[in-house]
């Protein structure tokens, strides 16, 4: 209707008004949540539009952590948006950023209660769900809050646990008891859960071999279709590979594993238990993370040659130590994974020894590899060697990633030289590579 009553004819109407819904949905797709509800104030159609399930299937809640004016509703909004849209939820991730003190987790706590108490009544549908970083081991956690925040959590996944495909609880920082309560709420009155993928990196707090926790292998005895696990290493255990390979054997991808320095790693694997999963999970592949573990005799004694191994990351974190050498694990260790490895990562300070040559070796001897990243004292000269290689076909990187560190503030004679190499090899870079090199002060 125009301004004076009239119909309108066809060809006066805006083209919004033809639009079919398909595409204005996808509209409003990339609309934020104050352009969407400005645009359900728009006409009657519009307003029925923002309650399609397409728009509502993917949520990331954030918390920001900090008192402030301007985030001083993002609890409140967070309860409405459940409220109004949460039936719809899909894909659910959840943010508390930076928890400033005790005020502010008892406030999270209780908008999670509300919000999982909403979601558990009204959601059907929830397939993934995400709650990283709460570090609830750290002091502005009270015995209280933590308590309460885990009840409502365990009684909500005991309510989606039958149809949840994906976890992800990575940093949790729990004790091996309160970490499995959570988990075995999954499998609420049933022997088993559906979840095809589980994120407990860091789940439980530093320092406890839950390797050795008969609780922890019974509650992951109870996980029968994974495709993915993340967790540390201090998790693992021979009898966790049997489990794995008596549940899990059809369905597992893909292991990450990460090693850090204040877990304890010293438990005895034997390479049998490996092979056999290996075996029998005939596609899984096995991706380590070590922090700060770095010495060969260590590394050797988790990096078991019966490990299908796809990729590897080695950081130190900038840690110098003159009795460490890297040496050995890239000439003996690790080009024992030459046929499996794809993707290497290392992050150390090798300033008391030169490993440009060894490097290189490795690199020609995994003819899988296609990601190599390193931080590391090098020569600007290594970043040459490494793309002649790779125009003459001794090696298929994709992506090549080097930071050259320097014992000198300035660095104007190794840039000339990298710009010099890039326009030698632009050709070559331009066409294959994702390649990034930059040389940096290390003072």
């Amino acid at each position: 209707m125009d301004e004076e009553g009239q119909l309108l004819q066809p060809q006066d109407q805006s083209c919004w008004a033809i639009l079919p819904d398909v595409c204005l949905r996808r509209v409003f797709w990339w609309l934020g949540d104050r352009d969407r509800s400005r645009a359900a104030l728009v006409c009657r159609r519009w307003n029925q539009m923002m309650y399609s399930a397409d728009l509502w299937r993917y949520r990331t809640i954030t918390f920001s952590g900090r008192p402030s004016r301007v985030h001083a509703s993002e609890f409140e909004s967070a309860l409405w948006y459940v409220k109004k849209f949460g039936r719809y939820l899909e894909h659910l991730e959840i943010k508390f950023l930076n928890p400033y003190n005790a005020v502010l987790t008892k406030k999270f706590q209780v908008t999670m209660r509300g919000l999982l108490s909403c979601l558990g009544k009204s959601n059907s549908r929830l397939k993934s769900l995400s709650i990283q970083h709460l570090e609830l081991d750290r002091l502005v956690w009270s015995s209280s809050i933590r308590s309460s925040f885990m009840k409502s959590l365990s009684f909500f996944l005991k309510k989606v646990g039958k149809h949840l495909d994906h976890l992800n609880l990575k940093a949790a920082r729990l004790t091996v008891e309160q970490g499995c309560h959570i988990l075995n709420s999954l499998s609420y009155l049933r022997s088993e859960n559906v979840v095809s993928e589980l994120n407990i990196e860091d789940y439980f707090s530093h320092h406890l071999a839950v390797y050795s926790s008969p609780q922890f292998r019974e509650t992951m005895a109870t996980f029968r279709s994974l495709a993915s696990l993340t967790l540390n290493y201090n998790c693992i255990s021979d009898e966790l590979l049997e489990n794995l390979c008596e549940n899990n054997a059809g369905t597992l991808w893909t292991m990450n594993i990460k090693c850090h320095i204040h877990d304890p790693h010293g438990q005895v694997i034997w390479g049998m238990s490996w092979a056999k999963l290996a075996r029998q999970a005939t596609h899984l592949k096995v991706n380590f993370f070590f922090e700060r573990v770095m010495k060969y005799e260590r590394l050797a004694r988790i990096l078991l040659q019966e490990i299908p191994i796809r990729s590897i990351s080695l950081r130190s974190c900038y840690f110098s130590d003159p009795d460490w050498s890297m040496r050995p694990s890239l000439t003996e260790l690790l080009p024992t994974f030459r046929n499996t490895l794809q993707k290497l990562t290392f992050e150390f300070n090798n300033n008391h020894e030169s490993l440009d040559e060894e490097l290189h070796l490795l690199i020609l001897s995994c003819r899988k590899l296609f990601y190599f990243k390193i931080w590391a004292f090098l020569d600007v000269k290594f970043v040459e060697r490494i793309l002649k290689s790779q125009e003459e076909g001794q090696c298929a990187l994709r992506t090549l990633k080097v930071r050259i560190y320097t014992n000198r503030y300035e660095t104007n004679e190794e840039d000339r030289t990298l710009r010099e190499i890039y326009r030698k090899y632009r050709k070559l870079i331009n066409s294959e590579l994702n390649y990034f090199v930059i040389a940096y002060p290390m003072m």
